[in-house]
């Protein structure tokens, strides 16, 4: 198993990911509520200026259709000025003029002069007699979805007042044909029943799917978190058996000098016993290295190298480790010619898919080698680790992005879950797929802008 570094999340959603500072899970939760609750904000905002629109249009087909052809007498300029000042007003909220309409207390502003416009607008147009009186129901509607508690109550009241006012004062509207007034006045009705009931379920709609797209990111959130916590439980067991394991590497390098220097040793054990030594002298390096780099998300001695080279020491450390297994690494040149800095959790993780798939080769009774292949790919370093093992079936390649597989033999285990911590951290994705004839492909996909310091 390969211990590195933890993943933290960002604290900000701007900023390479190089650059964020690691912070803790409980601090991300509440940057991405913090950036959810921003992006509610703003989506609100242009659904007010859509509404205001379908505002500005009913107004307009009053003004231009309904009156000319009921009550072509009635003087319609003061509410053809009405609509024109709304239009005014999305026009600025569009340019960034009007500022202080922004944020919540913008909202109720917005919908408290929308409520005011159509009180004038009713005002000179017939008021409670007018059927486009329930056109203020949606308007109270909206404002209680998205609105705190005082301020909603607050625009009912200010709705409430506005009806109650036009009631007693307005301009009459004298209808050409008096007999068919009470028709077209139920028909009004009607036409304004079905606009408003429209505006309201649509709103109300892309309100919900708003709202259920902040909660599968905060349950994306509060998944990350575990993961990051059972990784940051990894770490602190590994310090501690990096510091007790020291004791019984250097018995074992003591035992196999002394039986390499017996006279009487055959040639084939002394083999073996030079093979032991190098695997203690890797696993007594690893555990050096382990301590060195424990909490960092970066060697310190890390630097800018090229892609190339950096694949070349990776495969090269796990050929050492698995000296009778294979592996075979293609590098396109310019994938290759990439100027990344090496990271030691990154390298950790790309072992860790070697290893998995030398794991996989093993099962159909074959010595299969593993097949790297690294290129760029719409501005993204693509590392492509194949097996040639049984493969995987969905439900598995589904469940290893979220619970760690320690106690089976496949080998995909907590490493893993360690090496898709480490991937996410740098910004990129790590993807399983079926390989053609049998195998799985461990596709691992990296922003190059990720890579560079």
């Amino acid at each position: 198993m390969k211990i590195f570094p933890p993943d933290f999340p960002p604290d900000s959603p701007s900023g390479s990911p190089r650059d964020r500072a690691p912070t803790s899970a409980p601090a991300s939760a509440q940057a991405i509520a913090a950036g959810g609750a921003l992006s509610a904000v703003r989506t609100d905002r242009t659904r007010l200026l859509h509404l205001r629109w379908l505002s500005v249009l009913a107004m307009g087909v009053i003004v231009v259709v309904v009156f000319p052809w009921l009550a072509p007498a009635h003087p319609h300029e003061p509410m053809l000025g009405v609509a024109l000042a709304l239009t005014a007003l999305n026009l600025a909220l569009l340019a960034g003029a009007a500022r202080w309409l922004a944020g919540r207390w913008g909202a109720f502003m917005q919908l408290a002069l929308d409520l005011l416009a159509w009180g004038a607008f009713l005002y000179f147009g017939g008021g409670v007699t007018n059927p486009a009186i329930s056109l203020l129901l949606p308007l109270v509607a909206v404002g209680a979805a998205i609105l705190p508690p005082r301020q909603a109550w607050s625009l009912m009241a200010l709705a409430v007042a506005t009806y109650s006012v036009l009631w007693q004062f307005h301009h009459p509207v004298q209808l050409t044909d008096r007999a068919m007034a009470m028709h077209w006045h139920l028909s009004g009705m009607w036409l304004s029943f079905v606009v408003s009931a429209l505006t309201v379920v649509w709103f109300v709609v892309h309100l919900n799917a708003a709202l259920s797209r902040r909660e599968q990111a905060l349950a994306a959130s509060n998944a990350a978190r575990a993961r990051d916590a059972y990784v940051v439980g990894l770490g602190k067991l590994a310090a501690g058996a990096a510091h007790r394991l020291g004791t019984p590497l250097g018995t074992l390098r003591i035992l196999v000098d002394e039986l390499v220097r017996r006279p009487e040793l055959a040639p084939e054990a002394r083999e073996d016993l030079e093979l032991m030594r190098e695997q203690v002298d890797h696993c007594r390096d690893i555990l050096n290295q382990l301590t060195r780099e424990s909490g960092q998300q970066r060697a310190e001695s890390g630097g800018a190298v090229s892609a190339g080279v950096w694949l070349d020491a990776v495969v090269g450390r796990w050929r050492m480790l698995r000296p009778h297994a294979s592996a075979l690494l293609e590098c396109t040149r310019d994938a290759a010619a990439v100027s990344i800095v090496a990271d030691a959790s990154l390298a950790e993780a790309l072992h860790n898919l070697i290893d998995n798939a030398a794991n996989a080769n093993t099962k159909i009774g074959r010595a299969e080698a593993v097949e790297l292949d690294a290129h760029l790919e719409d501005d993204r370093f693509v590392v492509e680790v194949a097996d040639r093992g049984p493969g995987m079936s969905d439900a598995v390649r589904a469940a290893m992005r979220r619970t760690p597989f320690g106690g089976q033999a496949s080998g995909m285990g907590v490493g893993l879950l360690l090496a898709q911590a480490a991937i996410e951290h740098h910004g990129g994705r790590l993807d399983f797929r079926p390989r053609p004839d049998g195998g799985t492909i461990a596709r691992l996909a990296i922003p190059i802008q990720a890579l560079i310091r």
